[in-house]
């Protein structure tokens, strides 16, 4: 994904959010910045561009303007069903992601976020202003290396730090950063080990104290076709545990990420999902409160049930 095209992903994503009402394709294109070309250019970007963001979870709800006539059909992203999908980004377009969200409420961000909605403004379509402080990306990670590396990746800085092994051995390592992704809960960080020349997989929770920046930047190339998600998954991680949960409509977006669906009804729909972190799994499990069901394996529905019935004593 080129970051122009992110940055139309962006634009397009604050129009269909902050409107008060949907969108024709029309519209759309006259106030969002990027789509060029004849008709049939910028519906091809359009289409593509619909994919990408439902690919991130992204739901776009698209009706008629006028329910009583059969006419162009409009678009619009509710707010109550927002959420971003960043297991299949790849490791430049998470930074990337990461340092507009660092960004977001600033000024170098702020004209380019909210030019869809001037401009929808200027065509008389108002829109939720006040919502843009809400919509900030938050990526679910703890480490407090991460933006370090994020940036050490953008501006192509060598790093150091200390790593502990699956032998519990703590080892200084040099690495030309390539990208961050995410796997099965846990974070990774890819790049080229330069002590065993050859590039490498490191966990950043087990990244040991921070993150040391070379002072120059641009001190490595970075290969273009190098395809940092690919490269996880080259290395053969384990898909760990299964669980069979119910996942209300429209919700539960996280713990989509790793699932397979298995059958659906109006309301919930029945997921196969996978995780390697028991506990991690299961605080996701009760963070999303009514909207997920546990139904096997046993052991974990009563784990659920009984952590779940442990916080209704605790709060009475």
């Amino acid at each position: 994904m080129t970051s122009r095209r992110t940055e139309r992903l962006v634009n397009l994503t604050m129009a269909l959010l902050a409107t008060r009402r949907y969108l024709t394709k029309s519209e759309i294109f006259r106030s969002v910045e990027g789509y060029e070309g004849n008709d049939e250019s910028k519906e091809r970007m359009f289409e593509r561009d619909k994919d990408a963001l439902r690919t991130l979870g992204i739901v776009i709800n698209v009706r008629g303007i006028d329910p009583t006539f059969e006419d162009e059909p409009g678009y619009r992203i509710l707010p109550d069903t927002y959420a971003l999908n960043f297991s299949d980004l790849s490791g430049s377009d998470v930074a990337l992601l990461s340092l507009a969200a660092e960004a977001w409420r600033g000024a170098a961000l702020n004209e380019s976020a909210q030019s869809a909605l001037l401009k929808l403004k200027s065509m008389g379509i108002e829109s939720d202003y006040d919502l843009i402080p809400m919509l900030s990306p938050r990526l679910g990670v703890v480490s407090e290396n991460f933006q370090p590396l994020t940036r050490a990746i953008m501006e192509r800085r060598a790093v150091s730090f200390d790593y502990l092994a699956d032998d519990l051995s703590t080892t200084s390592r040099a690495i030309n950063p390539f990208g961050l992704g995410s796997r099965k809960g846990n974070w990774y960080l890819v790049g080229f080990d330069l002590t065993r020349n050859a590039p490498r997989t490191f966990r950043l929770d087990r990244i040991q104290g921070s993150v040391v920046q070379d002072a120059k930047r641009d001190s490595f190339q970075a290969d273009s076709d190098f395809d940092v998600l690919a490269f996880l998954d080259s290395n053969h991680f384990d898909r760990g545990n299964f669980a069979e949960i119910l996942i209300r409509r429209s919700k539960g977006w996280t713990l989509r990420r790793d699932s397979e669906l298995l059958g659906d009804d109006d309301e919930f729909q029945r997921m196969k999902v996978s995780y390697i972190n028991r506990e991690r799994f299961v605080d996701e499990i009760l963070w999303h409160g009514e909207d997920v069901v546990v139904l096997g394996p046993q052991d974990l529905q009563e784990e659920v049930i009984a952590k779940l019935t442990n916080l209704v004593e605790s709060h009475g």
